[in-house]
């Protein structure tokens, strides 16, 4: 059963041992053997076999315990996975022309119900910032996002006239967490006037909070325009 091969990469070993998996030549519920035994057997070190079985965990192949070792699951998890890319790069893929303008700017006291959403205190003030974002000078997204002046400073120097707000605070602030969530929310009159939307139609809608080790930084409500959708792969 053993294939050598030398200095074997991370991937050539995950390849070879997803290929054994999905062939049962490691059955479901069966042990693997231990990484030093694949280390050997791939002529790769421990550390480039453990990146390997780890990342098959993570993909929901493999379960693996300290001290129990590492187990082929009965059904593999499977995860989906997608990318979340600035608005501007994502119509420019699509092989249209993206257009940004700034709707409304100004500092305002923290909403209570962010104050809660981000546990922040109730005297913290935030830039609220409205934008449309443009495909071929079609609306294509609406964005309304509060910035937390104490996180990002920065963010009073700048006016976003010529940069959206989440194209800056990925050159400038980048996050360390991430929590975001999907729904459908119906167009109040405000938001279907940007997105050539009727009054309470259903509009996808992404809602974005991050933080900067622990620090709230942004949240975000992204309102596209009818039609959009969201894929991914498993």
């Amino acid at each position: 059963m053993a294939t050598q091969r030398d200095n074997m990469s991370y991937k050539d070993i995950k390849r070879v041992v997803l290929d054994r998996i999905q062939k049962r030549i490691w059955a479901p519920d069966s042990l693997l053997p231990s990484e030093i035994e694949l280390a050997d057997e791939f002529c790769s070190t421990r550390t480039t076999v453990n990146r390997a079985l780890r990342e098959l965990a993570e993909e929901g192949f493999l379960e693996r315990k300290r001290k129990a070792g590492t187990r082929v699951l009965n059904a593999p998890l499977r995860k989906a996975q997608f990318t979340i890319p600035q608005v501007g790069d994502e119509i420019i893929e699509a092989g249209r022309t993206y257009r940004y303008s700034l709707v409304k700017r100004e500092v305002i006291d923290i909403p209570s119900w962010l104050s809660a959403t981000l546990a922040t205190g109730s005297e913290q003030s935030v830039l609220y910032l409205e934008c449309m974002h443009f495909a071929d000078n079609t609306p294509f997204q609406f964005e309304v996002r509060w910035i937390v002046v104490e996180s990002a400073p920065a963010a009073l120097d700048t006016d976003f006239t010529q940069i959206g707000p989440g194209a800056w605070l990925a050159r400038e602030l980048p996050f360390t967490d991430l929590e975001v969530s999907f729904s459908a929310s119906k167009a109040d009159k405000h938001i279907a006037e940007f997105l050539d939307a009727r009054d309470g139609d259903p509009i996808f809608t992404t809602q974005r909070t991050t933080w900067l080790r622990a620090q709230p930084v942004t949240h975000a409500r992204l309102y596209f325009a009818p039609g959009y959708k969201m894929t991914t792969r498993l």
